[in-house]
């Protein structure tokens, strides 16, 4: 990513209309990313976790989305420290409208509704964030703390729309989300399992943004923004 390629020579160094100077191969491989993390995701989120720890039935707790969708907040921000935040914003709408359509034929309706609601209010509050703290002395505060806020709203946005019976509007689904099991697979409280899906989903995102940040630092020094970081 560090200068064209031959594909930006034989078709056009950069997409200027929609990808602000982005070079065609990386514009495109930031879209493909994102496109598959979220179609994924919003299958695998449709299962869940068939396994005991213990005591522990996993299935009350996690669902095999949570460990495919942190990777989408690793790709805004890596764009979004390369190319600045308007690219960054260009990959999330692109690429949301391109994964409702492809959802739509792997995941309900009422999943791809949620899972695009909250797609777009979490990726763009982590874009904003980011671009906010991007110039903090210590490198790891912007994707952190982006993934962090994004991901806090991303799930609750999606676990509310998806699966509470106060949104049963936007679609009949599963009645397994609904039905009342003992928090996070334990507790003698109960609550409907959605509920401690959400609270172990959010868990995991949070170790997802953790374990991201070494291929971020990795990468941080070659995909450096273009333009000038603007002061905070």
């Amino acid at each position: 990513m560090t200068g064209p390629d031959m594909s930006d020579r034989v078709f056009g160094t950069t997409l200027e209309g929609l990808g602000g100077g982005v070079p065609r191969s990386a514009w495109i491989s930031a879209i493909a990313a994102m496109v598959v993390v979220v179609v994924a995701s919003n299958v695998l989120v449709q299962y869940p976790v068939e396994a005991r720890i213990g005591g522990v039935d996993l299935a009350d707790l996690l669902t095999w989305g949570a460990f495919s969708y942190p990777a989408a907040f690793l790709v805004t921000d890596l764009t979004n420290r390369r190319f600045g935040v308007a690219a960054a914003r260009r990959v999330i709408y692109v690429g949301f409208l391109i994964a409702v359509v492809l959802s739509m034929a792997f995941a309900t309706p009422r999943i791809a509704v949620a899972s695009a609601s909250a797609f777009l209010v979490g990726q763009l509050l982590d874009v904003t964030v980011f671009d906010r703290l991007r110039q903090a002395l210590r490198w790891w505060k912007a994707p952190f703390v982006g993934s962090l806020l994004g991901s806090a709203t991303d799930t609750t946005v999606f676990f509310s729309l998806a699966f509470a019976g106060a949104f049963g509007f936007l679609g009949v689904g599963d009645a397994f989300p609904g039905e009342s099991a003992p928090l996070f697979g334990l507790l003698a409280s109960e609550a409907p399992r959605w509920v401690s899906w959400a609270l172990a989903d959010f868990s995991v995102k949070l170790g997802f943004a953790a374990l991201f940040l070494v291929p971020y630092r990795l990468l941080m020094n070659v995909l450096w923004p273009l333009a000038t970081p603007r002061p905070v």
